[in-house]
């Protein structure tokens, strides 16, 4: 079976082709999401027939989505036009093919959970450190999608409840001392020259970035306490860039592990394993759940 695959984020594309669970012709290009949700869908059009004959697609991309309708229910300004998009009936009209269609953190979650980390759990958290902070909860193995599809806005949790603006929204929220983004922030007020995760890290031994670093890991662990006592996962899954240093997943594990109730003890606290392809993975695994389904209409099963 021949499966085409993409990831779809505000700045890049990524994309292969599956072929009896084997990843071939893996690729990168700029998805230039500005231009808006057409241009986006043209192009990722014109990626898949690039890629050849298929027997299903599977899409990964950023903005909640609608899974049993295969659309896009919101995005933001990062790609104008593309809340309402109908990604699957536009991909099945245009190629005869079955097309599944999931939230870019749900993919990576499920990819970790069936070919990653979580492999052989059935209930764990994945969380996304980056510019902001994603994640999703799989209970039985399937993402928990609350109400209206959108469950697993852990970015948005109030831990800071000083921190409140009136009139935001969300404010004093996870994301906003927990993201990758907030720590580099931080350290580059101090020392302008270091611009990113990277550098914080080989400059690490400076003690007020030491204490920079430090700060920012129990934020880290406020987020992951209150998610650890709420869900009881049996383990919990740290992705984005920053989260492949081991020594960030330790200090993360240790500040855990000093905090959750004994009873909790159990929960395992791991490192993504498949990088920037989780995504590619769990929209694999989306499309032959998709496949699998319309074969099993259509035989009248």
């Amino acid at each position: 079976m021949e499966i085409v695959i993409l990831d779809i984020g505000g700045t890049s594309i990524k994309y292969a082709k599956c072929i009896d669970g084997e990843m071939y012709k893996t690729a990168e290009c700029e998805s230039e999401a500005g231009k808006g949700g057409v241009y986006l869908m043209h192009k990722v059009i014109e990626i898949i027939r690039m890629l050849g004959p298929c027997d299903g697609i599977g899409i990964s991309t950023a903005g909640q989505v609608d899974t049993e309708k295969g659309c896009i229910r919101y995005a933001n300004d990062n790609i104008p036009g593309y809340t309402g998009m109908e990604i699957r009936k536009v991909l099945e009209n245009e190629f005869g093919v079955p097309a599944a269609v999931e939230n870019d953190v749900n993919s990576a979650a499920l990819g970790e959970g069936i070919f990653g980390a979580a492999r052989g759990r059935q209930e764990y958290l994945c969380l996304t450190y980056g510019t902001g902070v994603g994640g999703a909860f799989v209970t039985g193995g399937r993402v928990f999608r609350g109400f209206a599809g959108s469950a697993g806005e852990f970015g948005s949790m109030i831990i800071h409840g000083r921190d409140v603006r009136p009139g935001v929204r969300i404010s004093g929220c996870y994301e906003d001392y927990a993201s990758t983004s907030v720590l580099v922030r931080k350290v580059s007020e101090k020392f302008p020259q270091i611009a990113d995760g990277k550098q914080v890290f080989q400059n690490i031994h400076l003690p007020e970035i030491r204490q920079i670093v430090e700060e920012w890991v129990q934020e880290i662990a406020h987020g992951l306490v209150t998610l650890i006592h709420i869900f009881n996962p049996r383990c919990v899954i740290l992705g984005g860039g920053i989260m492949a240093r081991a020594d960030v997943v330790d200090m993360v594990r240790e500040s855990v592990r000093k905090r959750i109730m004994s009873s909790f003890d159990d929960v395992e606290i791991l490192a993504a394993v498949l990088g920037n392809q989780a995504g590619l993975w769990g929209a694999f695994y989306a499309a032959l759940q998709r496949v699998e389904g319309v074969s099993r209409n259509s035989e009248g099963v």
